[in-house]
């Protein structure tokens, strides 16, 4: 044995990092993390606050955090130079329990669950009536996700002024699915109702209008907008990472890249099952193995015919089911 290897036993206790302050992580660049510190972070009140300024620090992860992965809207605790000065690096030491995780699968053959963003209480799944047009399959799939989150969903509607919400609408009704329909330079005073003192998150494929709607509700984000291509009907991705932005009115919001697929691989469907309390309970006089796909032996059939819930319903579960299952998004 060498010189001084081994002189020390080993030893599992981590320090306690008493003198750690608060921090909600805003941004993550290469293994770099921005996160403010101070009054104001979400979940934290004013009384708590251990420093009486607002400070963006950048940090990096301890390593005795190992694998464990910090996301956008994590709350954690700092230690090291926390002046937010440039070319200062603290280190993040705990990231605390979280209230909400909103995650995706690569595909759905793929179960390895990738998450988004921590600890929002709303998903704002932000699609186009037109240009490029609304693509029900991927809304059906955020909502699913949503869903295993045990995140409010809204749906954000916009570019009213080229087609009507009516039938895109009339889709999600049966599902009680709240929304607002915006247009371009139109009133945005609902969706600031909406999403006034709750965080969150923005999520659409490319070329729906988000940054620009971000830049709306925050001017000071001055997130890239793009054009949808002519002929495939497709964005270009503008927004390369998530970002936590505050709403001058109070709240906030969490923008993400464009999404082209969202993989549900992890969800199970005893999860969307539940989802619907008045069809869930039906389940249980189901045939072993019944994917409630189909009307063959499925107890779901008949418990509509009855009149016990709406037709509707059982139509939206399905769909639901269905999305999970990796048919097309589009």
């Amino acid at each position: 044995m060498r010189p001084g290897k081994g002189s020390r036993p080993r030893t599992r206790v981590r320090p306690a990092h008493e003198e750690a302050v608060e921090g909600f992580v805003v941004a993550v660049d290469r293994g770099r993390y921005t996160c403010l510190v101070g009054p104001g972070i979400p979940g934290t009140s004013r009384r708590r606050a251990k420093r009486p300024e607002r400070t963006l620090v950048v940090a990096m992860k301890a390593r005795e955090l190992g694998r464990k992965g910090i996301v956008v809207g994590d709350k954690v605790a700092i230690v090291g130079d926390v002046t937010g000065h440039p070319d200062t690096l603290a280190r993040i030491v705990r990231v605390e329990e979280r209230a909400s995780m909103l995650r995706r699968s690569a595909d759905d053959i793929d179960d390895v669950e990738r998450p988004i963003v921590a600890n929002a209480d709303q998903l704002v799944i932000v699609t186009a009536l037109a240009d490029p047009p609304p693509r029900p399959r991927m809304i059906d799939r955020m909502l699913v996700a949503a869903f295993d989150a045990d995140i409010d969903p809204l749906l954000c509607l916009t570019k009213a002024d080229l087609a009507s919400p009516e039938q895109l609408v009339s889709l999600y009704d049966p599902l009680g699915v709240p929304y607002v329909v915006v247009e371009k330079g139109g009133d945005l005073d609902e969706v600031r109702e909406r999403t006034a003192d709750r965080v969150s998150v923005l999520v659409g494929h490319s070329g729906v209008g988000k940054s620009t709607l971000v830049n709306a509700l925050v001017p000071q984000a001055r997130r890239a907008v793009s054009h949808v291509n002519a002929v495939t009907g497709r964005g270009r991705h503008t927004s390369t990472s998530a970002v936590a932005l505050e709403l001058p009115g109070g709240g906030w919001i969490i923008d993400t890249p464009g999404v082209r697929s969202f993989g549900l691989a992890h969800v199970s469907v005893e999860t969307v099952l539940a989802s619907f309390p008045d069809l869930n309970e039906a389940t249980v006089d189901c045939p072993k193995g019944c994917t409630h796909l189909s009307g063959a032996g499925c107890a779901l059939d008949r418990y509509v015919e009855e009149g016990h819930a709406d037709p509707a319903r059982l139509e939206s579960l399905r769909r639901l089911l269905a999305s999970r299952e990796g048919s097309d998004d589009d």
